[in-house]
């Protein structure tokens, strides 16, 4: 599954290539409560298609209703606020004293080669932050190691664009099929792997990259990136202990393990007879998930995935 900036920066690429017009809005900032975060992108075009999200669906359609006016056919990028009344925010459907800043962007030929080198480095799980010159809508990129926050005054736009955050499973069981489901729903890539032809072989998840193999090969194959998360959910370990010597050095911003709290200390005390550095079995989070009392694969996939989106939240605002 594609990340959805990712989706809309396709979108766009196609549609310039095509000698479509084409246009990009940016949530550049938000006052109180906000149906979609900062840097939420929206993409449309002359003919209406749209791609993406900024509200629930109204401030889309008031934004394709000014296009078709003729509003937003102007040189440069324009600022455009909602929210400013009560009245509005009940027409629109946007929170009580919630307000949006968005930037409109009209894109033509001349963004066509930002497009897409923006686009060659998600593929290649690169990150890229364009700067745009808010008076006259230039663009130019820049190289980044991560991720960083988005940046606006009253001169330029600074965002950055990454690729979808992939999330590998070592463990074909029942509970790595729960959470593929919600990993795919939450925007992930999911892998699985497992040593076990058989445990793969009875896979009847949802539709994901299966990998056999060694797990330590699958960590320094798949996800030794800053966009990437590794969870071990064997109860095994063999396999799990193997995965994690790997993944605890590798360059994944997240590390989780399935067990309880004596699981995880015979676990520590086994990584560190096998040398694992104390900063790297740190990184270690374990048990895995928010404790929310679960006990069945679903109420612990959605633990851990509650536990993912508040560190990948927190991990954003200080970016």
């Amino acid at each position: 599954m594609k990340a959805i900036e990712q989706d809309v920066l396709q979108h766009l690429a196609a549609w310039i290539a095509s000698d479509k017009r084409a246009w990009l809005c940016t949530i550049v900032s938000t006052i109180g409560s906000s149906p979609r975060p900062t840097g939420s992108l929206l993409a449309c075009n002359g003919a209406g298609e749209q791609v993406g999200s900024l509200s629930g669906g109204c401030v889309e359609e008031d934004l394709l209703a000014r296009l078709e006016a003729g509003e937003l056919a102007v040189a440069g990028p324009q600022l455009i606020e909602y929210g400013v009344t009560a009245e509005e925010n009940e027409r629109l459907g946007l929170p009580c004293g919630g307000r949006l800043h968005v930037l409109v962007q009209a894109l033509d030929g001349a963004d066509r080669e930002w497009l897409q080198d923006v686009n060659a480095a998600i593929e290649n799980r690169l990150c890229i932050r364009r700067h745009v010159a808010l008076a006259t809508g230039a663009t130019t990129l820049e190289s980044t190691a991560e991720y960083r926050a988005l940046e606006v005054d009253d001169h330029r736009l600074s965002q950055s664009f990454g690729p979808s955050q992939r999330m590998l499973l070592v463990g074909a069981g029942q509970l790595s099929q729960s959470l593929a489901e919600l990993g795919l729903a939450m925007d992930y890539e999911v892998i699985v792997t497992d040593p076990r032809q058989r445990m793969l072989s009875q896979w009847e998840g949802p539709s994901v990259r299966l990998v056999d193999g060694m797990p330590d090969d699958a960590v320094r194959d798949l996800a030794d990136d800053p966009h990437s998360v590794i969870v071990t959910l064997t109860h095994d370990p063999r396999i799990d202990d193997m995965a994690l010597m790997e993944a605890l050095e590798s360059r994944a911003w997240y590390v989780g393990a399935l067990g309880s709290a004596r699981t995880t200390e015979k676990r520590l005390e086994r990584l560190r007879a096998l040398e694992v550095p104390a900063e790297a079995l740190a990184r270690l989070h374990a048990p895995v998930g928010i404790a929310i009392g679960s006990k069945t694969p679903i109420e612990i996939a959605i633990s851990i995935m509650a536990e993912l989106t508040q560190l990948r939240r927190a991990r954003e605002r200080v970016g």
